[in-house]
């Protein structure tokens, strides 16, 4: 029985693209500069310090296609065997968002740009907040900027408590966000808003609706919860889980990939607070489901990591994953194959907390895979054709598939 499993290490970009320099990302190199950074000790704290400590990732390949991608060396301990085809792949598809980036590892590369509310106070479209006030019939909302998600909870997490108003905001994605409290507010009454929210939004060509739900009973403890809800524009045409699911193969869903796909093409959802109840899930998973594709996000490096700008944070966060890996090859079957990449970057080292426009790494481990380098990828769609090839599915409408075995 032939089994997949995807990580996507979200916005572990590994060097800038050609058309960085489009969008403001010339330099970007997420996993680069953390690598640098580490070296330097610059990323030292009570939790890690020295270089940075992947030897799992690195003989999978990680460290070789980030070489291959910057076009230098980076100052790392080399694996003495590399047992993984890696390389790095360049993005089709038009900005830097998340949507964008998994639907081309599916095969769907988008075109288009996605809308975007303009960086300045008052973001958000006056008849969008009072249709959307109206219909969710509350008073009015609070925000109405581009925000940090934990900033933006302190700073009207108690007014909102006291009022009942929502609290909207965005960033440099194509989203619109809302955050309210859990108790005082309900958590089902914060999805039905972002339900009422989402057609709203769509006159916009906005990608996503987040619900953002967060406890605590005063600024100085305000947290976000593990509850939060992606309402996603659903993909214009089929990627590869409606064609693993249309050809009988069972499709998983690890953190918020149903949420990215509008949960096409997806049969099961399974959720988890951080990166490492995602990996205690996709473990479990694995004990029942010997078939199909489970396909995972771990978001704690882009939201929690990458976003905040925090290098110290991330570096730990990949050396507590590379820690786990082992775990995953001990349940591996002789068959089963492991992709590991990522949807973009979000270099903690650049300005500002966007993403970054870089190449993703192309990374596949199993019994049966030969290790090779498989070189410079023109489209994250290279990925979901070799798996689809892998299932022996009909080829997809985008990509070549990478020669893994």
């Amino acid at each position: 029985m032939k089994r997949a499993i995807i990580l996507v290490l979200d916005s572990l970009g590994i060097g800038a693209s050609a058309d960085a320099d489009k969008y403001g990302d010339a330099g970007s190199d997420t996993l680069g500069h953390i690598i640098e950074a580490c070296a330097q000790g610059a990323a030292d704290n009570e939790l890690r310090q020295g270089p940075l400590q992947i030897p799992n990732l690195s003989r999978w390949g990680l460290v070789k296609a980030a070489e291959a991608s910057r076009g230098a060396s980076l100052p790392i301990a080399r694996a003495e065997r590399i047992v993984g085809a890696f390389g790095y792949a360049k993005e089709l598809s038009a900005g830097k968002d998340t949507p964008s980036g998994h639907w081309e590892m599916c095969g769907l590369p988008v075109p288009f740009e996605w809308g975007m509310f303009p960086h300045q106070a008052n973001c958000f479209p006056q008849t969008l907040l009072t249709k959307l006030c109206a219909q969710a019939g509350i008073t009015g909302t609070l925000g109405n900027c581009h925000a940090s998600g934990t900033e933006i909870i302190k700073q009207f997490g108690e007014q909102h408590m006291a009022s009942g108003m929502p609290i909207c905001y965005t960033s440099a994605d194509s989203v619109f966000q809302i955050a309210a409290h859990e108790q005082t507010f309900g958590l089902q009454r914060l999805y039905d808003v972002c339900e009422l929210a989402k057609p709203l939004v769509d006159e916009l060509n906005i990608a996503r609706v987040i619900a953002r739900p967060f406890v605590g009973d005063c600024a100085a403890n305000f947290t976000r919860t593990a509850n939060r809800r992606d309402l996603t524009t659903p993909p214009m045409q089929d990627t590869l889980l409606d064609v693993l699911q249309a050809h009988g193969h069972r499709v998983t869903s690890v953190g918020k990939i149903g949420d990215i796909f509008a949960h096409r093409g997806v049969d099961r959802v399974i959720k988890g607070k951080d990166n490492m109840a995602l990996m205690d899930a996709l473990l479990q998973a694995m004990q029942s489901q010997k078939q199909g594709l489970l396909f995972v996000n771990l978001v704690d490096f882009d939201s929690l990591y990458g976003h905040r700008r925090d290098v110290t944070g991330y570096a730990l966060a990949l050396e507590q994953l590379d820690r786990r890996l082992p775990e995953l090859e001990a349940v591996l079957a002789a068959d089963d194959v492991v992709l590991v990449t990522a949807d973009h970057g979000c270099d903690p080292t650049m300005p500002g907390s966007d993403h970054t426009r870089e190449h993703v790494p192309v990374v596949f481990v199993g019994q049966g895979v030969r290790a090779n380098d498989l070189g410079a990828r023109k489209t994250f769609a290279d990925m979901g054709q070799t798996l689809a090839e892998y299932f022996a599915l009909p080829p997809l409408s985008v990509g070549e598939a990478c020669k893994i075995n």
